[in-house]
């Protein structure tokens, strides 16, 4: 397994979530209310849309595209009668720094 560090502890409250990239991956952060932190893939599974401007009422994270819902504990869809699920990763605080483990990372590309 490779951590790497995603964020502070202070960068997600309770009730609410952070888009947070690792190289080209890109990680959603979420602090369910009355849970505990939770990572997964950044992108929502119905279209493989961005999750960067999804909302989040503390238990479900919509995506804002298609209004597709996750329950943010489990990652589960909510709102349709799919498999799809938010694809989750190890996730683990280590002093003030969350990290997470999304497999190998490519660096982004740079500007030409």
């Amino acid at each position: 397994m490779a951590f790497t560090v995603i964020c502070h502890k202070n960068d997600v409250a309770e009730g609410g979530m952070g888009f947070f990239q690792a190289g080209k991956k890109s990680v959603l952060v979420i602090w369910p209310t009355g849970g505990e932190l939770k990572a997964y893939r950044g992108r929502c599974p119905h279209a493989d849309m961005p999750l960067n401007e999804a909302s989040f009422d503390g238990k479900t994270v919509r995506c804002q595209y298609h209004q597709w819902g996750f329950d943010s504990s489990s990652g589960k869809c909510v709102t349709h009668l799919v498999r799809h699920a938010l694809h989750p990763y190890e996730l683990r605080v280590e002093g003030d720094e969350v990290q997470v483990d999304v497999g190998p990372i490519k660096p982004p590309r740079s500007a030409a």
